[in-house]
């Protein structure tokens, strides 16, 4: 038996450094260092450990969808230990919104050929946490979202998902597409030896006529949802100092009462 394992995973602007919008207001990453999405190191630690402690023969593939710098963050995924990797970088998918997306996912997955795929929670840049669900309808598979613990057993995938007041067992028949999150268990570091390995692991580049996909179907213009303003946050102000002489507080109290905290 064989178990073939996606995993899907983006480039995204680094959280710290000076993130802003280019002149079209999509994000622009020309001007601020990438890096593979913290929330998808988590993806590829459960891939890992599906394979680890499985009995059958496990292949992980990772894929993303982006620039060529993108290949930073497939790189980081195989150092972890995936086994290979598939970029899928077109200029027409410039400005390509969640849906958009999802389609590109969709087709590079069917051609790569899976049994299981799994997702980060959301990505660390757009935050909407809908891909792994719109990627599963696209597939016509089960999805099995946001899950704290997963595991495959026997043709099917478990996991448990935790809510505020309590927890859930869940389970789909394979082929099927689950999302892990932050709380799914800390994602390794890369070993020396894996990041040297990573070097010679097999990372194959696709576009959108390897896949089938029209020009119309991605890109900003055709995207279904789209970034009409945006203004620079206002820089911080100094804040108010009260200094107490017998009425700071009374003093504190307004303050907090004009703001509606109290």
């Amino acid at each position: 038996m064989s178990l073939r394992i996606v995993v899907t995973v983006k480039y995204v602007p680094d959280a710290t450094g000076d993130r802003h919008f280019a002149d079209d207001l999509t994000v622009d990453r020309d001007d601020v260092d990438g890096l593979l999405s913290e929330l998808d190191e988590y993806a590829v630690e459960q891939a890992l450990q599906i394979s680890e402690n499985s009995d059958d023969d496990v292949e992980i593939t990772v894929l993303t969808v982006g620039p060529e710098d993108a290949k930073d963050a497939l790189r980081k995924a195989l150092s972890m230990g995936a086994d290979k990797a598939i970029h899928v970088e077109d200029d027409d998918l410039h400005g390509t919104d969640a849906i958009g997306t999802s389609l590109v996912l969709a087709k590079a997955v069917e051609k790569a050929g899976y049994d299981l795929v799994i997702s980060g929670m959301a990505s660390t840049d757009g935050t909407m946490g809908v891909v792994p669900a719109l990627l599963a309808e696209r597939l016509g598979v089960p999805q099995v979202t946001l899950l704290s613990e997963v595991s495959v057993e026997d043709g099917t995938v478990k996991g448990r998902r935790d809510g505020d007041a309590a927890s859930e067992r869940l389970e789909a028949s394979l082929p099927a597409v689950v999302s892990v999150t932050d709380q799914s268990g800390e994602a390794r570091y890369p070993s020396f030896k894996g990041i040297m390995a990573a070097k010679k692991k097999p990372v194959q580049s696709w576009d959108l006529s390897d896949l089938d996909i029209d020009e119309d179907a991605v890109g900003l213009e055709n995207a279904y949802t789209t970034v009409d303003s945006a203004a620079e946050r206002p820089a911080r102000t100094a804040g108010t100092i009260v200094k107490d002489e017998g009425e700071g507080g009374k003093q504190l109290a307004e303050f907090l009462a004009s703001q509606k905290f109290i």
